[in-house]
């Protein structure tokens, strides 16, 4: 439990819904409710909630998605995340009245599939429900983040600039990942010094990207799913940079960690779980944490440094969180 802080305390980076890709390969998790995120962060102080759709959308095949492949077409539906989208803000808008907690909903898209299409769906929706901004991961959907310095791509950019929307992407470091790489998102993120970004999960503790947000006006990252990152940075796994390039920590205490990043990058760092995906199991991975874990690491840091990453930082990228 967090104590000693004023309210607010943030959590940006959260998922709702259902992701159908880890359902039918069997993999955890997949899914996750309103009530079920804010009643588990109520109960160890978070009060607002940055949250977006799960990954995987009805646009993607889902046969191909039972045996954990890529197809855009045959969905059962067109347009990317229009379905997810508009589920999401029907339920936070539901439930939003009787909860305490309050939503900063995202929009999520698909860097390179039907922007047309998209764009049109979330212009609406954000004329209906009012969104915060916009999320993509597009390692998972396999689309990559370099279309979005295109001129197809740039159009939802010029969407995200009309609204002065911030945009949350998913990072990666692996080197079989060609989709999301931290030095693309980079080249995204110079590429339009009017919008805010945010790079997610730490970009994977790698220094150069962490160093290069540091000297940009527009840039910022979170620190989502901290507990698990750590632990594949004691195993040398491939999904965080190698050692040569590793930010200088003991991965070994993930609240030094923590300490350590948020002492570094001060203004540019965003606390958030990732949650559900805190935890996450497949076929070879069995990384298993909770959200109570993740809040206890911030709460094992000093009292001003949790305030800068789970609250003022998070108010300067989004804006004011809902009353």
């Amino acid at each position: 439990m967090l104590n000693g802080l004023e309210s607010g305390l943030i959590d940006g980076h959260t998922h709702l819904g259902v992701d159908l890709l880890f359902y039918l390969r069997g993999h955890s998790p997949y899914a996750q409710s309103w009530n079920t995120l804010t009643a588990q962060g109520e109960a160890v102080g978070i009060q607002h909630f940055v949250v977006f759709p799960m990954v995987s959308h009805l646009g993607l095949h889902l046969r191909s998605l039972q045996k954990g492949q890529i197809s855009g077409k045959g969905g059962l539906d067109k347009i990317p995340y229009a379905f997810e989208n508009r589920r999401l803000l029907q339920e936070i808008t539901r439930f939003r009245a009787s909860n305490s907690a309050r939503a900063i909903p995202l929009g999520m898209f698909d860097p390179n599939r039907h922007l047309p299409a998209q764009i049109e769906s979330l212009q609406l929706l954000h004329e209906k429900f009012s969104l915060s901004g916009l999320k993509t991961q597009p390692t998972i959907i396999q689309s990559p983040i370099l279309n979005l310095i295109t001129r197809r791509g740039g159009r939802l950019l010029d969407l995200a600039e009309t609204h002065a929307w911030p945009i949350l992407i998913h990072s990666s470091v692996h080197p079989q990942d060609p989709w999301s790489q931290v030095r693309d998102i980079l080249t995204v993120v110079k590429s339009r010094p009017s919008l805010r970004f945010c790079l997610a999960h730490s970009c994977r503790f790698d220094r150069p990207g962490l160093d290069e947000i540091a000297t940009l006006p527009n840039a910022w990252f979170d620190c989502s799913a901290h507990r698990i990152h750590c632990q594949l940075a004691r195993e040398d796994h491939p999904s965080v940079a190698p050692k040569k390039t590793r930010f200088p920590s003991d991965y070994r205490d993930p609240t030094q960690v923590l300490h350590d990043l948020a002492s570094a990058y001060g203004p540019k760092m965003i606390w958030g779980t990732d949650a559900p995906f805190e935890s996450y199991a497949d076929d070879s991975l069995q990384l298993l944490s909770s959200y109570r874990e993740e809040v206890q690491v911030l709460a094992g840091i000093p009292a001003a440094l949790q305030r800068t990453i789970a609250h003022d930082n998070t108010i300067a990228f989004y804006g004011k969180p809902p009353v």
